[in-house]
């Protein structure tokens, strides 16, 4: 049954679709609506963490400390957007949230931004992010006890995508990973595109192939693994938690990328929540399911 809060958050999430459709004001009015994605009720807004800027030769960002943050214990957070949207400031609400269900301190980054930077630059700055987040701190150059990464949307595609460069180049993995409705092939062949076209209130699936030449700009093929990481050799992978909605044209990336994972011998679990929007633990503590989720992810963390 449709809870009250799922109701506000479906109709916001609605309005932002339709919005998604006019083809006039190009890549500034789409990175406005992703700015706007969460902002369903001012509970959605809060943000009780600490904040400390980043900015490296390699990327800009910040950390983000809640008040039981274990500065050995860090997680890369990698925001969504379709690869060509989304900020490091409005996705803080969200992300001080994961802190304080994790306790670990976070990275969350402003990675390089389609369609000015194609692929592989956002890639790229997420690899190298993860790297110096392994031997800095929030406050020290310390060797990081527990390291992880987390992505949503597309911020979930890049997270599996980091998984597969750092293993090509013979870096250590992280000791877990954790997506958030990640999409996992931008060839857009899983049959949730069609049956959940009209279930899902966020994304358009006319929409999707416009998305993908504005990142890969026509120069890699869509099934390239760095690209669709569920075309990529998945053995070796760390464990991984997979949250997505069943209402989602995303549902079966998820779905079939833990298939593949498991079959490739890695510890994957998926947690598939009826009803559910893309990327709804977004609207926690607002959405009662967005907090269950957080739960979720919270304990995931504690096990590694």
């Amino acid at each position: 049954m449709t809870t009250d809060a799922l109701a506000v958050v479906n109709k916001h999430l609605r309005g932002i679709a339709r919005r998604a459709m006019n083809p006039l004001g190009g890549v500034k009015s789409k990175r406005a609506l992703v700015d706007e994605y969460a902002s369903v009720h001012p509970s959605i807004l809060e943000v009780n963490a600490d904040v400390i800027p980043v900015a490296s030769d390699q990327f800009h960002g910040e950390w983000v400390l809640a008040d039981n943050a274990d500065p050995d214990r860090r997680i890369l957070y990698i925001h969504g957007g379709s690869w060509m949207a989304g900020r490091v400031e409005k996705y803080r609400p969200h992300i001080a949230r994961i802190a304080a269900a994790t306790g670990c301190a976070v990275l969350a980054i402003d990675y390089r931004l389609a369609p000015e930077n194609p692929f592989p630059s956002g890639l790229e700055d997420c690899v190298s992010a993860y790297r110096w987040m392994c031997e800095h701190g929030p406050e020290s150059t310390d060797t990081a006890k527990a390291r992880f990464i987390v992505g949503d949307s597309a911020g979930g595609n890049l997270t599996f995508a980091s998984l597969l460069v750092l293993k090509d180049r013979g870096i250590a993995q992280p000791d877990a990973c954790i997506t958030l409705s990640p999409v996992t092939d931008m060839s857009w062949s899983a049959n949730s595109i069609k049956t959940n076209s009209k279930k899902d209130v966020a994304l358009v699936p006319s929409l999707m192939p416009m998305v993908s030449l504005a990142y890969l700009q026509n120069k890699v093929d869509a099934k390239t693994p760095y690209a669709s990481p569920l075309f990529g050799d998945l053995q070796g992978l760390p464990p991984l938690l997979i949250q997505v909605g069943d209402a989602e044209i995303l549902l079966d990336d998820a779905i079939r990328f833990v298939d593949k994972a498991q079959t490739a011998g890695v510890d994957s679990t998926l947690q598939v929540y009826p009803g559910m929007p893309h990327v709804f633990q977004a609207f926690a503590p607002f959405l009662p399911e967005a907090n269950q989720a957080l739960e979720r992810i919270g304990e995931f963390i504690q096990k590694y």
